[in-house]
């Protein structure tokens, strides 16, 4: 191919990666080194009210916004450094924790950043073993089904992945909260009164159940595709060889899915990091958080109006730097495999 045909068939592509990728990109790195604040003047106000034999009047000394030329308030951007990361992190919360004053890792649970870290990370390699197994085993259940069965079954498995995620959580919430119909089942079974969503640890659960039971579909159809294309003569040999179930699952079956187990788990560790609609459907704000929630919130205008997006900022890019770490081993395996292969 030669090059100019090669540059344009891949210049649009190069062109909307800059636009919506590396400018925005570029754009949060720069707003987490810098602090912007709005620009305020002093000014003594007088108020006025109707009083016996004439007006009250009061004198009163404000802080109020410098506006432009347009009336849009007025603001500063002043680069800090490290400061914005360091009011994230909290390292001085973080060394008092661990004093001999402090409540050691209990205290620093406490901090907003490191409760969202400690969920999304524990949500991330919890979630990854169950979808990838289950997916599996669901591949192999139905890839051993009678074929005219077969459309159905693909077809309900399917359906958990279809519904849309909030919508899903927001279903399971309902099913589960107050007098919800599986509260009540679980209520009249243990013969106790439950309130599943006042504790934080049982509303993991619940957002771990939800994220296996959503996702697990879509490793099943990446599986049952795999499962397609398996050699069926190695599989004969294998059974003629005398190998078990598990044996030609093991040497044979694994190993040829390996490839995308790789995949699924590629993807998944991107998106399990970046957990977001499980928070907002749960609305489990007060007793279990996640980074990607945490950006949310500091961009969510507070009492005064104000939007934190340096904080935000700084939150998404500890965020990409988390899932570049995670993505590290299996991208090396990934290039290892393809290098052997090649």
């Amino acid at each position: 191919m030669k090059f100019g045909t090669f540059a344009r068939f891949v210049a649009p592509s190069l062109l909307l990666m800059t636009l919506f990728i590396a400018y925005p990109l570029l754009s949060v790195l720069w707003q987490s080194f810098h602090l912007t604040q709005g620009v305020f003047e002093t000014a003594t106000v007088e108020t006025c009210s109707p009083g016996f034999g004439g007006q009250v009047c009061t004198e009163e000394v404000r802080r109020i916004p410098v506006l432009n030329d347009k009336g849009v308030p007025t603001t500063k951007t002043t680069f800090v450094g490290l400061d914005v990361y360091r009011s994230v992190l909290k390292p001085e919360s973080v060394a008092a924790a661990f004093s001999d004053t402090g409540n050691g890792l209990r205290d620093v649970l406490n901090i907003d950043f490191y409760k969202a870290l400690r969920f999304t990370v524990t949500f991330t390699f919890i979630t990854l073993p169950l979808v990838v197994g289950l997916g599996l085993l669901i591949a192999l259940a139905v890839n051993s089904i009678a074929a005219r069965v077969r459309g159905p079954v693909i077809f309900v498995t399917l359906l958990p992945f279809i519904i849309t995620p909030v919508i899903g959580a927001l279903s399971v919430r309902w099913l589960f909260i107050g007098d919800g119909i599986l509260t009540v089942a679980l209520e009249r079974i243990l013969n106790r009164e439950l309130a599943l969503f006042a504790q934080g640890w049982t509303i993991e659960i619940l957002i771990l159940f939800y994220r296996v039971w959503h996702v697990a579909p879509f490793a099943f159809v990446i599986f049952y595709a795999g499962l397609q294309t398996i050699n069926q003569d190695t599989m004969e040999a294998a059974v003629v060889d005398g190998a078990s179930r598990f044996e030609r699952l093991r040497y044979v079956v694994i190993p040829h899915l390996m490839p995308l187990i790789l995949f699924i788990t590629l993807i998944h560790l991107m998106d399990t990091y970046r957990v977001f609609e499980e928070i907002i459907g749960f609305s489990s704000q007060a007793h279990v958080i996640s980074l990607q929630w945490l950006t949310f919130n500091y961009l969510t205008p507070n009492d005064a109006g104000t939007r934190l997006i340096s904080s935000a900022s700084a939150t998404s890019m500890l965020t990409m730097i988390g899932i570049i770490i995670l993505l590290i081993p299996v991208l090396r395996r990934t290039w290892r495999d393809h290098r052997v292969g090649g």
